[in-house]
This record gives C-alpha cells, sequence and structure tokens, in this order.
C-alpha cells in the first residue's frame, strides 16, 4: 500500500529501526530516535543496494517519490546511482580552486616567501574568480583563455606567467586523477607576444672601478653592506645570497654548500669561497653569527628582505653608472668574471646548476 502524509504523520518510534514502505522500493525508515529518512532499494548488476533519499519532512513525500523516479530512470541506463552521485559529489570537490591550492601547498616548499605570495596572488586574481569554482576536469582550453583574456588586456606579461602556472596546475590534476587533460598546450601562440626588455649590462673592465668603490662606500647596515660586497666574489643570484644561513659554510673546505631545495633547478650547488669572501663572512660572524641566517635582518630573526637587497643594488648601480642593470633574476656574470682575472663572459646556465 502507497504511503500517504497522514500515515507518515502517525507512525511512532519503536525500541528499533523499523521502515514503512511506498511504491517502486522507496520506504521510509523511522528509527528509535524518531528520526525519519527516506531510502530507495534497487538491484542493478544482480547486486541489492540502498540509497539515502534526505530526511523527513525536509523531503516531502512527493519530492522523495521524484528521486525515486530519475534514480531508476538511472538504473534503467545500466547506470547506479549511488556510484553516480559518489562521481557527482568527487567532482564538485575537486574545483579548480581546490587543486591549485593543494598544488601550491607542495609545491610552496623551498620557495621564497615573496615568489609564494606572488604566485597565489597571480591565481586569486586572476583565475579563481572566474574558474575557481569549476570543476578542474571541466575546464577546456575557451574556458581558460577566456580567463587570461582579461589579464592580458591589463598585462600581457602577467596573462604569459598565469598561463605557465595554470599549466603546472592542470598537470597536477592529471597526474593525481582528477583531469584528464591539460588543456594549456591547446593555447600556445593565443596570447599576444610580450616585447622584451634588454637591460644594461657590465661588459667594460673600466666600468667595475666605480661600482666596487660605490658597493664599499655604501651607508647601510653590516648585514646589507657585507652581502653588497660579497656579490662579486659568488656567483649566485641576490636571492639565494641573502638566504644564506651560516651551517651551509665550510670554512675548512672554503665552500658554500646551496641545498638543492633553494636552487632555482632543485640541484645541489657549491660556491668556492676565495679568501676575500672569508673575510666579509669573519667580519659579520660576531654580528649575526648566533643567528641561523648570515645577512640577518637587524630587526627580527630573518633573512634580510630581497626589497631591502635589490633597492641597495640598484640605487648603487645609477650611482655609478648611465642606466640601470636588472639585478632582479639576473646574474652578475660579467663582474664576477671580470674580478677573477678578465675572463670571458659565462652564460648562467653554464655556472649555475653544476650537479655534484
Amino acid at each position: 500500500m502507497s504511503l500517504t502524509d497522514t500515515k507518515i504523520k502517525q507512525c511512532k518510534p519503536k525500541g528499533k529501526p523499523y521502515k514503512l514502505s511506498d511504491e517502486k522500493g522507496l520506504y521510509l525508515e523511522i528509527a528509535p530516535s524518531g528520526g525519519k529518512w527516506w531510502r530507495l532499494k534497487y538491484r542493478i548488476e544482480g547486486r541489492e543496494k540502498r540509497l539515502s533519499l534526505g530526511v523527513y519532512p525536509d523531503v516531502t513525500l512527493a519530492q522523495a517519490r521524484e528521486k525515486r523516479d530519475d534514480h531508476r530512470k538511472l538504473i534503467a541506463q545500466g547506470i547506479d546511482p549511488s556510484a553516480a552521485r559518489k562521481a557527482q559529489k568527487q567532482a564538485t570537490a575537486d574545483t579548480f580552486e581546490s587543486v591549485a591550492r593543494e598544488w601550491f601547498g607542495k609545491r610552496r616548499v623551498g620557495w621564497a616567501d615573496s615568489h609564494a605570495q606572488k604566485v597565489i596572488r597571480r591565481l586569486e586574481r586572476e583565475l579563481f574568480p572566474w574558474l575557481g569554482s569549476r570543476p578542474v576536469s571541466e575546464i577546456k582550453p575557451a574556458d581558460l583563455l577566456a580567463a587570461l583574456r582579461r589579464t592580458e588586456a591589463r598585462a600581457a606579461e602577467t596573462a604569459h606567467r598565469v598561463l605557465q602556472i595554470s599549466g603546472q596546475i592542470f598537470r597536477y590534476a592529471v597526474a593525481t586523477g582528477r583531469a584528464e587533460i591539460d588543456p594549456t598546450p591547446s593555447l600556445r601562440g593565443a596570447l599576444q607576444t610580450v616585447k622584451k626588455n634588454h637591460y644594461a649590462a657590465i661588459t667594460n673592465p673600466q666600468d667595475i672601478s666605480p661600482l666596487l668603490r660605490k658597493i664599499n662606500t655604501y651607508k647601510g647596515s653590516l648585514e646589507v653592506q657585507s652581502a653588497l660586497r660579497l656579490i662579486p666574489h659568488v656567483f649566485t643570484r641576490p636571492s639565494e645570497l641573502r638566504l644564506a644561513k651560516w651551517e651551509e659554510i665550510d670554512w675548512e673546505s672554503q665552500i658554500w654548500n646551496l641545498p638543492p631545495e633553494r636552487m632555482k633547478m632543485k640541484l645541489p650547488h657549491v660556491v668556492p669561497l676565495s679568501d676575500q669572501a672569508l673575510a666579509i663572512l669573519k667580519e659579520l660572524q660576531p654580528l649575526t653569527g648566533e643567528s641561523l641566517y648570515i645577512f640577518r635582518s637587524p630587526r627580527q630573526d630573518k633573512p634580510i628582505s630581497s626589497n631591502t637587497l635589490n633597492k641597495a643594488l640598484r640605487t648603487i648601480i645609477v650611482e655609478a653608472m648611465t642606466g640601470e642593470l636588472k639585478l632582479e633574476d639576473e646574474q652578475i656574470e660579467n663582474i664576477s668574471a671580470l674580478l677573477h682575472g678578465g675572463l670571458p663572459k659565462v652564460s648562467t646556465e653554464q655556472i649555475e646548476q653544476e650537479e655534484l
């Protein structure tokens, strides 16, 4: 006999759960506590299964029957409604934003804080508002391009960087089983070409002298002074230098051991230290030797910031010569080569990331 609202309201809880049957596998389960749950009993591939359809009276009798009919249509097509529900729930959980934040949490280990903040800000500003709530598996090349076009209209170079970041996220989604394909290769050539700026470089030995004089007379904290004086003696990025730790210095062998997690290519790196470089470090040791970082911030037990060091570098270069040399990511290989006997210019790719 079919259920009615009156019959449901009149039923009382008992000492153990019992059920009131409706039609076509639908029934209402009444718990000893008085709670009432809609269930659907069905068979698929020879197995009997049950599916929860909600709580009465939040789900009315009419709504429960409608849900039952929808699920029976799936069963008629050979689709298990329980499995379909799990798949839908998983797709909803694996949104682009959730996968991106998971990827970010794993990748940020070893990144400088400034770089990590730049990456997450770009995602939060350029992609999450448009794609964040979408299942990562459903995002098509056209969807991603539409979001990137908004960025491109404002900053073309940023759009290219966001595309690179999104490619890493989609490849992570594919590798972890949350997506089938990475849509970013389909966008190759879709964004406008970015005109690259060319920055001044030191190529003449005569330009070294005024630059070194400016370094030696720079007015600032001893930590920053020491970092500036050490730069011409090592083949490292300023961002790598400022994070140097005392435990990485091998005084006896006169080398600086950089761990792989701090290097761009994630490979160990060894920097030979000249007598002059060691002298600079020994001069600074009484001030920061008890700290983890060699170039400790005067106000807290953290390294000096990238802004502090780069600002000092730019100030010195602008004062020493005409034009400005970009040192945020570029090596100062010309300075180092000239200081070491006028060696010909060596590309940073040849010098950095030598595997042990």
